[in-house]
């Protein structure tokens, strides 16, 4: 890390004066200081994560890596475009759509005026995939009753035990304010032990960066290594220039691959080979995008690595992704929703995705899932037709005689005894 300028240490104790910190105790973040401990101390302080590859990766430029970017987007897109449901329970064991409820069309439909249900959910679960803290969101009451939730931009709250009851306490602080807030007033999605999985891919992401540069950079000289240019003795600067701006010009870049340099008498070029590195480099990068993909817990095949599948195992990755990366997601979802509900509410009322929709881009096999259910009198036929968005049909609340089975026998008479 580059020494810090004369602005840099300016910067370095006012934060030292808010955060009680005084300047002469750390006399090796002078201006021209080194020490590599110092500076990364800093760097820490004002959130510039620096991996050990030398390239920055925090969460908000996440996205120079294609790879993270898609991990991100493929778990919050899932969580966004999911239905999400409040149920009541009724008193048969069963559920019922809470459609009369407040908190029903907020978090269904949208839950402040200018943010969708969509937009919400696909911002918070992205946040909560990179940033330690988690997601939050400010809970709006008007006379007691939730009228909006609205996101809170994660760098700007911070959490906070009580000593004596371990309730978190939220701290947001905007233009240079702060404000605390009681655990009932914020949503909170949180990472789990305070790391998120941005967080924990760091350094595999960074790796991942400095390839790309490395892939364009060799591109960029016409996917060639480079060589050395065998000079004779004696020659004068201006023969020197003029032999290596002809070889560049022939050679350099992406338009000049493929050129024939004419070279001052004399002068012979040798070039380098590939090391063993170089010519494994595609093995590596795809090894490098396994790396980041771990702590989201994605399978390859959802980031568009299709290099390890088949026909038989691309089913099992959708299975994979369902259960490792995106269930934990949604029960994190639920019981966060779930503190929403008064407390007298939260045994006859649950929060629900509906997992269903997953299949919909299957028609084949959803159909195939609506038939059985049927079959198997888990679903009426106008409880099916419902998931499809489609109207009911005459005897469709009623289930199918099973095939095969002996037609049932008219009741008795209850005056005479015999068959109606």
């Amino acid at each position: 890390m580059a020494p810090l300028s004369q602005g840099g240490a300016d910067l370095f104790k006012q934060a030292a004066r808010m955060l009680g910190i005084e300047a002469k105790a750390s006399p090796s973040v002078a201006p021209d200081a080194t020490d590599a401990s110092s500076t990364a101390w800093l760097a820490e302080i004002f959130g510039t994560r620096r991996s050990h590859s030398g390239i920055s990766v925090t969460p908000e430029n996440y996205h120079r890596c294609p790879t993270a970017y898609a991990s991100v987007a493929v778990i919050a897109q899932a969580v966004a475009q999911l239905p999400l449901h409040l149920f009541k329970r009724t008193a048969d064991g069963g559920k019922e759509r809470a459609t009369d409820h407040p908190l029903y069309d907020l978090l269904t439909d949208h839950p402040n005026e200018w943010t969708s249900s969509y937009d919400f959910r696909l911002s918070m679960e992205s946040s909560a995939l990179r940033y330690d803290q988690g997601a939050f969101a400010f809970i709006n009451r008007v006379g007691g009753r939730i009228e909006e939730l609205v996101q809170i931009p994660s760098p700007q709250c911070s959490v906070e035990l009580d000593a004596d009851t371990r309730e978190p306490v939220y701290k947001v602080t905007t233009n240079g304010r702060t404000r605390v807030y009681d655990r009932g007033d914020i949503l909170h999605l949180r990472a789990m032990d305070g790391v998120a999985p941005l967080t924990a891919a760091r350094e595999a992401v960074a790796v991942l960066i400095a390839m790309e540069r490395y892939a364009a950079k060799l591109f960029g000289r016409g996917a060639r290594p480079s060589g050395v240019l065998t000079l004779p003795k004696g020659m004068s600067v201006d023969a020197v220039r003029k032999a290596s701006t002809s070889w560049n010009k022939a050679h350099g870049g992406e338009e000049g691959g493929g050129g024939t340099a004419v070279l001052e008498d004399g002068i012979t070029w040798q070039q380098t080979q590939f090391s063993s590195v170089d010519s494994q480099f595609l093995e590596i990068r795809a090894q490098q995008v396994i790396e980041v993909l771990r702590p989201f817990r994605i399978p390859p095949p959802m980031v568009q690595d299709f290099g390890r599948a088949t026909w038989s195992n691309s089913e099992e990755s959708g299975r994979q992704f369902l259960s490792l990366a995106l269930l934990p997601q949604l029960q994190m979802w639920q019981g966060a929703l779930r503190r929403l509900l008064p407390p007298e509410e939260r045994q006859s009322h649950v929060f629900e995705f509906m997992i269903d929709d997953l299949a919909r881009a299957n028609l084949a096999a959803r159909m195939e899932a609506y038939a059985k259910a049927i079959g198997c009198r888990v679903l009426l036929p106008n409880e099916a037709r419902a998931m499809e968005n489609r109207a009911p049909l005459p005897g469709g609340d009623e289930f199918p005689p099973v095939a095969g089975a002996a037609p049932a026998l008219p009741a008795p008479d209850a005056t005479t005894g015999d068959e109606a």
